[in-house]
Order: structure tokens, then C-alpha cells, then sequence
């Protein structure tokens, strides 16, 4: 990560998959409840960030840094409160990633305009509240 420009404040891990991953493993490497579906119903890798981190740091060109080499990937927002920021940001991303997961939140504590942004976006929208640690070693395995 750091070769990549990211320090590990930012970034908790950003990998590539040998071959496409069916969303639901990817989100049950998670823990995740997904909240909508999206048009794709698959991943080819995934980036785990630091949410407040990342939208208050990172340029636009550096945020879609983080899609690594496809944004057909999860990209996972870590310390979210309601999902509002992650949603707008991805709002003013284009192209958005095949799957979003707000990470540290209930489906029940979501902003209630999420899952509509995602639908908008065309994204599948899930939240997890999986330890983090745990939830980081086996996504490692999915790689």
C-alpha cells in the first residue's frame, strides 16, 4: 500500500483477485447485510479505507487511485457513522465500484437516502459491523 502511494492511515488494504469473486463470498468474508443490489454481481478485488480519512485527504485523482487495477471491486468504508459522506462522495465518482460496504454500522442506523444513492449509482450497498481485523484476514484470502 504504501508503494502505492497510500499510507496505511488512509488505507487498510487494497487487493486484486486471481479470478472474479461472486459478490455474496465477498461479502460474507464480511459479515455484511446487503441493504440493495447493484447491476454486477461480482468483484475482482477489493480496497478497505478509512472513510473520514479518505474523503477529507485524498483528490479526486487519488480517490480513484484506490479502485487499484478495476473498479470492479468492493470498496470498503471503514468508521462510518450513517453513510452519509461515503454515499455522496460516491455520488461525484464516476465510474463507481460494483459493491460499497459501510463498515461499523447496523442496516437499521443507515442515512436514510443511502440505499436510493446506491440504486441511482447502480452499486450494491451493504454495512457490516464484522471486527475489522478479523473481517481484513479473511478478505487476505480471498487475494
Amino acid at each position: 500500500m504504501l508503494s502505492a502511494g497510500f499510507d496505511n492511515e488512509i488505507v487498510h488494504d487494497l487487493r486484486e483477485y486471481p479470478a472474479t469473486l461472486p459478490l455474496h463470498d465477498f461479502y460474507d468474508a464480511l459479515d455484511a447485510t446487503e441493504i440493495t443490489s447493484g447491476k454486477r454481481d461480482y468483484v475482482n478485488g477489493h480496497t478497505v479505507i478509512n472513510s473520514i480519512q479518505t474523503i477529507t485527504r485524498l483528490s479526486n485523482e487519488e480517490f480513484y487511485r484506490l479502485y487499484g487495477q478495476s473498479t470492479d471491486r468492493g470498496l470498503v468504508f471503514t468508521g462510518v457513522t450513517g453513510g452519509e459522506g461515503p454515499l455522496v462522495a460516491m455520488r461525484v465518482v464516476t465510474p463507481t465500484p460494483n459493491a460499497v460496504v459501510l463498515h461499523g454500522i447496523e442496516a437499521d442506523d443507515l442515512w436514510e437516502h443511502a440505499a436510493a444513492l446506491a440504486e441511482v449509482d447502480g452499486f450494491s450497498l451493504a454495512t457490516s459491523t464484522r471486527d475489522l481485523d478479523d473481517a481484513l484476514a479473511d478478505l487476505r484470502e480471498l487475494a
